[in-house]
């Protein structure tokens, strides 16, 4: 069983920055490849990017690409999600998930694909 747990999220003002962190425990980290999701009011959750056991491969949504970057340190049991030139609509709860998979190389941004979920952090990005 992994639990996960997020943290970084707060109130920013548009045009500003968070880091998101997310710690793992409880199994083999570099077992799972790694997503971030988020899920505004009244909206369905959405993937935000994901990367691969290895950390080699990465996938962003196209409402992030260029403004964030995830990344993850193995050694820390962390996945991290840098995020820039937050805007208004970049306000939700995100969640950070694990998939375990065999691949070293590969990641999914199918949330059923994602076996551990975390209880979210909100961000909220004001004008």
């Amino acid at each position: 069983q992994v639990q996960l747990v997020e943290s970084g999220g707060g109130l920013v003002q548009a045009g500003g920055s968070l880091r998101l962190s997310c710690a793992a425990s409880g199994g083999t980290f570099s077992m799972y490849a790694m997503g971030w999701f988020r899920q505004a009011p009244g909206k369905e959750r959405e993937v935000v990017a994901a990367i691969s056991r290895s950390g080699g491969m990465a996938y962003y949504a196209d409402s992030v690409k260029g403004r964030f970057t995830v990344s993850r340190d193995n050694a820390k049991n962390t996945v991290f999600l840098q995020m820039n030139s937050l805007k208004p609509e970049d306000t939700a709860v995100y969640y950070c998930a694990a998939d375990r998979t065999i691949f070293p190389a590969i990641y999914s941004y199918d949330p059923l694909d994602y076996d551990y979920w975390g209880q979210g952090t909100q961000v909220t990005v004001s004008l």
